[in-house]
């Protein structure tokens, strides 16, 4: 947009500068001296250091054209050809002024020649107003076909459009649908792109990135190798170019897995040229590498069948004097040192003999009205529109092939496809868009040996569980729900025996089930795309569900009710306590845990079903291949799309049981009653089974990526607790019944299994009684030898106040210690009278008898704890009679 805004302001320019200071002045043609001389000016882009300087070689092939023209008697007779001509260094502004000098110096000019689609873009919009027709011999953009903006221009060079259907024929022929496009931000390379989109769009193939650049290609190209492009459309002069070689070799932008199409008018060795002088930092070696396998894509500028053209050459002869005219201007033309603008000599060549013949026959028009070229002035449109029909019918064969116009201006021309082989490029073969015919040569190398593709190849790889792994996990499962058939077996023959029928079999069959489908879930864990089709995967994750959560409910259910039902009859009262326990309340409570189970996955399973999810891992690098290809890990998952709030449901309810299930185990650790004689190989169980599955349940969360760790830790999970808990349940069983086969009294098994609730709860009361009559003891003994005391100061004091003689301390402490009734040790003082007048007191065997003032009823019974009840009588008596 930029440019056109320039070039439509230099044509501005141009037009204010005609509307001031008028056409060019010239003098009546007629009164000239040169009266047979046509003049027609040039425009070659030259001594530029950017863009196309085509003009190099164009200029030289150009002056070969007027000299054979010139030495033509039967064309333009009477006349001469000469050519006005200036550098434009490719330069739209200079173009400018080099045409403004052109048409305002004498001599008038009849036509331009112009070279570089910036500069032919200046002068075709600009020279309309003068009347003149534009041919360009140098300039491929695909603006310059819209005949509204350009309504005079012709061009020997075919538009830059004619290869994209050849690089779209390419791109189909060997299987490439993925494209990257790398442009210089010019216009010319612009309206190419636009096209080669619109075309990629309508065939197919996709346009991964775009990158565009001014002078710096280095950002560009390193965006090119993270998008992962490999098949790259390049758009850009050839300066531009061997910076964009020089990256793509520092990038690694080359090679087996690359594919680069380049503009086919770049010279042979254009990689090799003016390194030092671009200051290009890559070595002719490290260009050479780089260049090596790319396609070019141009129109055929060279006559290919070596013809006799309307020159009278062929373009062999051309070619031959062309190098001469070339070696006249320095060039080393021997060793291969061509100027730029080489490949495009013929078009040049060929631009001026359409000339010529359009003046030939526009001067046989005139000469039928009575005009002549020479009467042309930059007003005289009639005789500017005869030079347009003339050369918009122009048709022969020259040098460069069968030249003709489209409608739009547009040289009609095959395109031809190489490849640099080898550092040299090969002709790959032709395609011709008029008829849609591609002719192949079969000559194409690849690097590698074989077709670059147009992308990595990522190629699925579904991690599955190890082979070896989920064997032996499922051998181990098989034993175990082989070991617990078995157990049930042997449940169901001894269910009369005391150690089983106390146990409640019934119970320890559920809790076996349980066993082996969460045992059997083992197998449906290990389930994977290995075995099971993608569609049949989520009935396999319906079926781990649901068979390991009813697994788990009917195994730890089991026993979670009898470690219930313990801790219920240890709260119970001493009535409540001595009653049978009911079966059938141990297997509503696993009921019960059976229902909600069913509830809670009816509901997951109809509201939001488990369904086949992928986890996707990055990139990684095959282990065994060289080929351009990646590795995909995915991991097949089950989950819904609530999923985390089904399994909080689901863990959250599991979790409370587990929890409340540990802390009965806890409270009963120690208590056995007869009624359920396992209790404590239960809770031991428990204890188990809380503990890995609070372990396992966060780490498979944190594991879940690791298919193998995941499913040994969950797989090992679900096997240690269902063999601990057949173990802990079964195995002192078996031994009882093993060492005790006929008897049925398993003392061994159960040391305890006569000790009843109410036994124990007598056990602890005749405890708390004892310790009561100790200190009862203690405390009558105390008030004993206190009363000892006071008799024997009363003795004391009786003796000292009679002659007669008292009796003393210790004949009153010789009464006997014995035990009473209840086996209670019992302090007696017999009883004694005393007789005595107003004088003394004597003593006397009346036998009045004092009841002890601290007697009370108490037990008598203080030994052995069984077998002893409360005395109905005082446990301790004492009497004593005084005068």
């Amino acid at each position: 947009m930029r440019l056109n805004l320039l070039f439509l302001s230099i044509a501005v320019a141009v037009g204010l500068a005609v509307a001031v200071f008028g056409p060019p002045h010239m003098s009546n043609p007629l009164l000239t001296k040169d009266d047979n001389v046509l003049h027609i000016a040039g425009i070659f882009p030259i001594g530029g250091k950017g863009g196309w300087q085509g003009g190099q070689a164009c200029q030289p092939a150009a002056r070969l054209a007027l000299e054979d023209v010139n030495n033509r008697t039967d064309l333009l007779p009477g006349f001469i050809l000469k050519l006005h001509w200036n550098d434009s260094e490719c330069e739209p502004g200079l173009g400018a002024s080099v045409m403004y000098n052109l048409l305002y110096n004498k001599p008038q000019k009849l036509m331009l020649l112009a070279g570089c689609s910036t500069v032919c873009t200046t002068v075709a919009e600009a020279a309309k107003m003068w009347n003149l027709v534009v041919l360009c011999y140098g300039a491929s953009s695909p603006a310059l076909s819209d005949r509204n903006r350009f309504p005079t221009l012709f061009r020997t060079h075919p538009s830059a459009t004619v290869h994209n259907p050849t690089r779209i024929k390419l791109m189909e022929k060997f299987g490439w649908s993925r494209v990257a496009i790398l442009q210089q931000a010019e216009e010319v390379f612009i309206s190419t792109v636009e096209d080669l989109e619109a075309r990629c769009k309508e065939a197919g193939i996709e346009i991964v990135t775009r990158q565009s650049f001014l002078s710096d290609p280095t950002d560009a190209v390193r965006n090119l190798r993270r998008q992962d492009a490999r098949v790259i459309v390049g758009l850009f002069y050839v300066v531009a170019a061997r910076r964009v070689l020089c990256e793509v070799y520092k990038h690694k932008l080359y090679g087996k897995s690359y594919v680069w199409f380049f503009i086919g008018w770049y010279e042979d060795d254009w990689f090799e040229q003016n390194l030092e002088k671009e200051k290009i930092n890559c070595t002719r070696e490290q260009m050479r590498i780089a260049a090596e396998g790319h396609l070019t894509t141009e129109a055929l500028m060279w006559n290919q069948n070596n013809q006799r053209t309307l020159s009278g050459m062929t373009s062999d002869d051309f070619r031959i004097r062309l190098n001469e005219a070339l070696k006249k201007e320095n060039y080393d033309i021997d060793n291969m040192r061509y100027p730029e603008g080489y490949q495009e000599a013929p078009l040049a060549y060929d631009a001026v003999w359409a000339v010529a013949l359009a003046f030939n026959k526009t001067m046989e028009k005139l000469d039928r009205v009575g005009k002549s070229l020479k009467n042309f002035t930059y007003t005289d449109k009639e005789t500017a529109d005869d030079i347009y029909s003339a050369i918009n019918s122009t048709q022969f064969l020259g040098v460069s092939g069968h030249v003709a116009f489209s409608s739009q201006g547009d040289r009609i021309a095959l395109t031809q496809i190489e490849q640099m082989i080898d550092g040299k490029y090969v002709l790959l073969g032709y395609y011709d868009t008029q008829s849609d015919n591609l002719t192949w040569n079969n000559k194409e190398k690849w690097i590698g040996g074989k077709v670059p593709q147009d992308r990595t190849i990522v190629r699925t790889v579904l991690r599955t569980v190890s082979l070896g792994l989920f064997i032996s996990m499922g051998t181990v499962s098989v034993v175990g729900i082989l070991w617990a058939i078995a157990l049930i077996v042997f449940n169901i023959l001894h269910r009369h025996r005391k150690v089983i029928e106390t146990s409640h079999p019934v119970c320890n069959t559920i809790m076996l089930v349980g066993v082996c489908l969460c045992l059997g879930s083992v197998f449906l864990l290990g389930l994977d795309g290995r075995f099971v089709e993608s569609e049949s995967y989520p009935a396999v994750c319906q079926a781990r569900a649901w068979i390991l959560t009813l697994g788990f409910t009917l195994g730890y259910g089991a026993m979670f009710s009898k470690v219930w039902r313990v801790h219920r009859l240890t709260t119970k009262s001493k009535q409540d306590g001595k009653k049978k326990v009911e079966p059938w309340k141990l297997y509503w409570m696993v009921g019960g845990f059976l229902i909600v189970d069913i509830i809670l996955m009816l509901c997951w399973q109809i509201i939001d079903p488990l369904q086949r999810s992928i986890e996707i891992f990055p990139l990684e690098d095959p282990s065994s291949t060289d080929d351009d290809i990646k590795i995909r890990p995915e991991l097949e998952h089950c989950e819904s799309h609530h999923n985390n709030v089904w399994l909080g449901i689901l863990c959250g309810y599991k979790g409370l049981i587990l929890i409340f299930g540990l802390f009965l185990a806890y409270e009963t650790r120690s208590i056995k009653v007869k009624q359920i004689n396992d209790s404590r190989y239960v809770g031991m169980a428990i204890y188990n089974v809380v503990v890995l599955c609070l372990i396992t349940a966060p780490v498979i969360m944190v594991i879940a990526s690791q298919q193998d760790a995941s499913f040994a830790f969950e797989a090992l999970a679900i096997i240690f607790c269902c063999f601990l808990s057949m173990a802990l349940v079964f195995v002192p069983k078996i031994a009882e019944i093993i060492q005790h086969p006929r008897d049925k009294v398993e003392a061994k098994y159960n040391t305890d299994a006569g000790v009843s609730k109410e036994d124990e709860d007598r056990y602890h009361s005749l405890l708390a009684e004892n310790d009561e009559l100790q200190k009862l003891i203690s405390a009558k003994e105390e008030k004993i030898r206190i009363l000892k005391i006071k008799l024997q100061e009363r003795e004391s004091m009786k003796s000292s106040g009679t002659d007669g003689t008292a009796p003393s301390a210790a004949e009153g402490m010789n009464e006997p210690i014995c035990l009473g009734a209840g086996g209670v040790r019992n302090n007696l003082i017999p009883a004694r009278t005393y007789h005595g007048n107003a004088a003394g007191a004597q003593p006397e065997p009346a036998g009045l008898i004092l009841p002890d003032p601290f007697t009370t009823n108490s037990d008598s019974a203080i030994g052995p704890i069984s077998g002893y009840t409360r005395s109905s009588q005082s446990d301790f008596e004492f009497s004593e009679s005084y005068l």
